[in-house]
């Protein structure tokens, strides 16, 4: 077996030989590596969510004195999700190309430009513009999911991706529910006019993820996720199948992560009339969400992802027909409730759908490098068509609040697309058929 020296420890590290399906190799030295890089990877694309999701926060900020009305609010969180989205396709190759380790640090140091640019122009008096571009920035936080999942997922074995690939995106999402938090301690305590103190908190963070992940992480030489690869995987019909199921999973958790906090307070503005109360609740539902992520991956180890996918689609559209009652009710508990729900199960389907990629290459050409190298392209595209969800999440309260200041319109739309979602899932993968996929 060929070895390799790592600069960052010194140590003789077996990457250029990297076969986790050995299960010696794995007892004797890959679990150990795995599970090192997976750790930084999580740190690294949870501070990356964070500074994704800043304008969900940012926004709370912008009182009466910057002179924006809901709709542009709602434009503001959209726009980073857009851009976030468009990102993950070249993070992804950038993988391949830079190696893990060294996009890991760039990429953490990239979020230094989103948060500079925030801290110098975030003034009572500054454009409508000038905040759009600025906000468009910090999607680059939304493009180290991809290649952090990319590079996971060449570490582990097929029978625990299910597992690491939750830890890591859990882990990774829990960023948005980190920096709501951070935004509450803000807003509670120095008050609304000290947006720049979420700055001085994320910056030092930024550079010791950077540091660490120079310190601690490995490239894997034998990772190639090359255009060749984003081509076939873009013929594949299953490809735009879980591009699909993903905007209902992942979608609905960034869009609902965003835009929570300004629907409180313009649905249930006599509950929520400062930015503080709605903070109080702003990060519990992301929070639920990360937290049950890699639930759904190890539910899928177990039962497999199609079926957890399908039954989860079930209980999302529940969800969202709770939400859709309440509003109609103006029934505060019970719309609570029922977003509670929404982002929960947006969480499991996450865990779930991302276990079924590599489940999907696995079936149709066995375990090994040409599964994961499909794969890893499979989750840069996924991760790039399922993060959209977020920007038409924003576009569907926009448009909701604008026509009836309500969202009921919204919910509706939700409710739909969640039983689309069940439909194709059970079609295309539990419905029997010789073409049925085994395994996913």
């Amino acid at each position: 077996m060929t070895t390799t020296v790592s600069a960052s420890t010194q140590a003789v590290r077996p990457l250029d030989d990297w076969q986790p399906e050995d299960e010696a190799f794995w007892a004797a030295a890959g679990a150990k590596i795995a599970r090192r890089n997976l750790i930084y990877s999580v740190l690294s694309e949870h501070i990356g969510f964070s500074v994704w999701s800043l304008w969900s926060v940012i926004v709370l900020f912008l009182g009466p004195a910057y002179g924006f009305d809901p709709a542009q609010k709602f434009t503001l969180t959209a726009v980073p999700t857009l851009v976030g989205a468009a990102m993950r396709i070249p993070y992804t190759f950038a993988v391949a190309r830079f190696g893990g380790r060294n996009w890991t640090v760039v990429s953490a140091l990239l979020l230094l430009l989103p948060t500079t640019l925030i801290a110098i122009v975030l003034e009572p008096g500054v454009s409508y513009e000038t905040l759009l571009w600025v906000s468009a920035v910090a999607g680059v936080g939304g493009g180290n999911f991809a290649s952090s999942m990319a590079n996971i997922n060449a570490f582990y074995p097929q029978r625990l991706k299910g597992w690491a690939l939750g830890i890591n995106a859990g882990g990774g999402n829990l960023g948005v529910p980190a920096v709501q938090l951070v935004g509450l301690a803000v807003l509670a305590t120095a008050g609304a006019k000290h947006p720049r103190l979420l700055i001085a908190v994320y910056v030092p963070l930024i550079v010791i993820a950077a540091l660490l992940g120079a310190r601690y992480m490995d490239n894997l030489p034998a990772l190639r996720n090359d255009k060749g690869a984003m081509r076939e995987v873009a013929r594949d019909p299953h490809t735009w199948v879980m591009s699909l199921l993903y905007i209902g999973t992942f979608g609905s958790f960034i869009g609902f992560g965003f835009a929570f906090g300004q629907v409180l307070q313009v649905q249930f503005h006599a509950e929520f009339a400062t930015p503080v109360k709605a903070a109080y609740l702003t990060f519990l539902g992301p929070l639920l969400g990360s937290l049950v992520r890699p639930i759904g991956g190890l539910l899928a180890d177990r039962w497999g992802g199609a079926r957890v996918t399908f039954w989860n689609f079930v209980a999302m559209a529940t969800g969202a027909l709770i939400v859709y009652v309440a509003s109609r009710q103006e029934s505060l508990a019970l719309f609570l409730t029922g977003f509670v729900l929404l982002f929960i199960f947006s969480g499991v389907g996450n865990g779930s759908a991302y276990k079924m990629i590599p489940a999907i290459f696995a079936a149709k050409l066995g375990p090994g490098a040409a599964a994961r190298r499909l794969s890893g392209a499979l989750m840069g595209i996924a991760g790039a068509v399922g993060a959209l969800g977020g920007v038409l999440v924003n576009i569907a309260f926009r448009e909701s609040f604008l026509n009836s200041g309500r969202g009921d319109s919204a919910y509706l739309t939700f409710l739909g697309f969640y039983g689309l979602c069940m439909v194709v899932t059970w079609a295309v993968y539990l419905r029997p058929s010789k073409h049925r996929l085994v395994g996913v």
